[in-house]
């Protein structure tokens, strides 16, 4: 073989595999692998991710998904201890936004409508048709409404999680920080009642629903507050007082408490402007003492707390499936 025409089949080679170790590596299902990126690595390339869960190895996990960004964060106990790359839904079956749980899982799961896709370690967000799961991430939006993960991600993924962790998905780049000595959600003095059906000071039935995950919602252009447990409200309250308020805003509660015994809340997505210290809300706000102590004794760790200036509509949760301040007008399907 000529020397020049041997030193161009080198050259070659050595493009082909540039090439194959730069693109995401695909299963014979034709999921995306996964590849591990660097650390502090500032924005990660398809099929790329990040996984340190001993820097955080116990608490409650919230999950947060930007559409913007196409990248999905991990925090366990207020810590990030993984991020991945993500492909969400293409713009003609988009994927919601909102405060969602997971409500189901399966290591193996088959699509029943897209022609027996498969779906390796399937976390269910709603009962028709949103999911986190394995699959094939091209670098850009492309399910059918469905959140894909690098596959090797998404199996230490569903190693942490459990039915109930929340999972947020924004439309907007997501800063999470730790509110600064919360104190009390809420204030002791009596609370206007003229917003609740019975014209009473609140609304309290948990036998609606005995179990499941806890979320708190307060709105300022209801100047109420829902509880819901598992997707299914089972208390409500009026208040009084000025709470100044602009878009939506997303907290969980944390597993330890400040040095006065307090607990700790982390604020893990805002829409429409900074979160508010839950330090001044409790200024702000007059709830019935008597709802205050039955809704404290729903609280664990992971937790969620919405506070909107929307109003709470029929929209706002979707029973049997937990989801709440969802915005956008995707068609929702079981997957």
């Amino acid at each position: 073989m000529p020397r020049q025409r041997f030193i161009l089949v080198i050259v070659w080679c050595a493009i082909a595999a540039w090439f194959v170790e730069q693109a995401p590596q695909a299963g014979s299902a034709g999921l995306t692998k996964g590849r591990v990126a660097e650390p502090f690595t500032p924005s990660l390339k398809a099929g790329e991710y990040l996984w340190y869960p001993e820097v955080s190895p116990a608490g409650p996990v919230v999950i947060i998904i930007s559409l913007p960004e196409q990248s999905l964060h991990v925090y366990r106990n207020g810590v990030r201890i993984g991020r991945a790359s993500v492909s969400t839904g293409t713009p003609g079956h988009r994927t919601p936004t909102g405060v969602f749980t997971i409500l189901e899982k399966h290591v193996h799961h088959v699509s029943t409508i897209y022609k027996g896709a498969q779906m390796p370690h399937m976390q269910r967000l709603t009962w028709r048709g949103v999911a986190v799961h394995a699959g094939y991430l091209p670098g850009y939006p492309a399910s059918h409404g469905c959140v894909r993960l690098p596959a090797d991600f998404a199996e230490k993924l569903y190693a942490i999680t459990t039915l109930g962790t929340t999972v947020i998905i924004a439309d907007h780049k997501t800063a999470p920080t730790f509110t600064v000595r919360p104190g009390f959600l809420f204030t002791t003095a009596p609370a206007a009642a003229t917003d609740l059906p019975n014209s009473g000071a609140f609304l309290w039935t948990p036998e609606k629903s005995p179990t499941g995950p806890v979320s708190i919602i307060v709105s300022t252009a209801d100047r109420a507050g829902y509880v819901y447990r598992n997707g299914v409200e089972i208390g409500r309250v009026a208040f009084s007082g000025s709470l100044p308020l602009t878009g939506a805003h997303v907290y969980s509660l944390m597993g330890t408490s400040d040095a006065d015994g307090r607990r700790n809340w982390i604020t893990t997505a805002s829409v429409g402007g900074q979160a508010p210290e839950l330090t001044g809300l409790a200024n702000q706000l007059a709830i019935p003492r008597e709802f205050i102590d039955r809704v404290q004794a729903l609280l664990t760790p992971g937790t969620t707390l919405v506070l909107t200036a929307a109003p709470v509509s029929g929209r706002t949760q979707s029973p049997p499936g937990f989801k709440i301040l969802t915005s956008g007008g995707a068609t929702e399907r079981k997957p």
